[in-house]
């Protein structure tokens, strides 16, 4: 480890890093987490740390995407273009799974094909889950006898939140925060007190018992790592990147009872390591980059997949879930990226470019208007 760390603006320009594995490996742990309730078994990091697996494998998701949202709000040439970028990185992908899980599910349903195609939910279903909103986790007479139950993606529900998230960097952007460095540290305290005080409100003996609605609960959950790597942002100039700090904040973890306090420390000393493993190691680590990001894909794909292995093998244990549907999902993730993603990313300049054309082209005049 470096006694003389790098400050993360002296890293962070370029595509130097290893974001992509970082962000890969969360995926991963998202799938080995989730073989364990779809399976029918209770994920053993929740008894010890009041988080799941893939609970905090999601906060390091949103904590790279804090930083990477502000850098890209902040240095944007275009609104267009910053928008194009979030929505041709999303919506694309998500839409060609949603598309082959319906003729997955048409393929495992219990029902008929014409009554499976005749239910509006079949119908609803992509719509529904591009929406983001309120996803339709389940198609008709589709793993309805699984352990976990229907839902054939339950991965989904985040993307709203993401979304949320993006709209709360374009607000405080709009506001100056992202340039004002104490500003940005007061909305982080202020998120984090949120994200600690929610859930103790809204237990069984809080104040507010069962009161506060789920999605708010939620959205304070996952906007503090989303914060952390905004504020990451904002005080690159200032924020050391050091793998004795890393350490340093895992150190005190044990001293925390499992629940929201110790679930908030381990979200922080997650989105710290995360980014120090993301831009300080280097050598051989960076050969990864010349797979492609495969994490979207992963995190998208997983949950259908091992939906699917339950169903066609009853009983299967949470290890024989991870090892079976890890190489499936993976290969889907290359198809997504290789097909997908990567051409839809292509297109955002192209697109911001000819929709920042068509704006700014001068109206005709009225003598240039043809007559009726």
């Amino acid at each position: 480890m470096q006694l003389n760390s790098p400050r993360l603006e002296a890293v962070l320009p370029g595509r130097e890093n290893n974001l992509n594995l970082v962000r890969m490996v969360a995926a991963a742990a998202v799938l080995i987490s989730h073989a364990h309730p779809i399976t029918g078994r209770a994920d053993p990091l929740q008894a010890l740390s009041g988080a799941t697996g893939g609970e905090l494998a999601v906060a390091v998701f949103f904590g790279i995407s804090g930083l990477l949202i502000a850098r890209s709000f902040d240095r944007r040439q275009s609104m267009a273009r910053f928008a194009l970028a979030r929505v041709l990185r999303l919506f694309p992908a998500l839409a060609v799974m949603l598309a082959l899980t319906i003729v997955a599910g048409a393929c495992f349903t219990r029902l008929p094909l014409a009554d499976f195609f005749a239910r509006v939910e079949t119908w609803t279903y992509i719509p529904a889950n591009l929406a983001l909103y309120s996803p339709q986790f389940a198609l008709p007479g589709v793993f309805e006898k699984n352990p976990y139950g229907p839902p054939i993606n339950g991965s989904l529900w985040t993307l709203f939140y993401e979304v949320a998230c993006y709209g709360g960097v374009v607000a405080i952007g709009l506001l100056g925060v992202l340039r004002q460095r104490w500003l940005a540290l007061a909305v982080l305290l202020a998120v984090a007190a949120i994200q600690v005080a929610v859930p103790m409100i809204n237990a069984p003996d809080g104040i507010a018992a069962g009161r506060v609605p789920l999605r708010i609960v939620l959205l304070a959950q996952l906007a503090f790592p989303f914060m952390l790597g905004t504020f990451a942002y904002v005080w690159r100039a200032h924020l050391p990147l050091s793998g004795w700090v890393a350490l340093a904040l895992w150190l005190p973890v044990p001293l925390f009872a499992p629940g929201a306090m110790m679930t908030s420390w381990i979200v922080l000393a997650l989105v710290y390591s995360a980014l120090w493993f993301g831009f300080v190691p280097k050598g051989p680590l960076l050969a990864y980059n010349r797979l492609g990001d495969y994490s979207y894909g992963v995190y998208i794909y997983a949950f259908p997949v091992q939906q699917a292995l339950v169903f066609l093998l009853p009983g299967m244990t949470p290890l024989a879930n991870m090892a079976l549907a890890l190489p499936v999902t993976l290969v889907l993730a290359f198809l997504s990226w290789t097909l997908v993603e990567e051409r839809a990313l292509a297109a955002v300049r192209p697109l911001a470019d000819a929709l920042t054309r068509n704006r700014s082209m001068p109206q005709a005049n009225d003598k240039e208007r043809p007559t009726a």
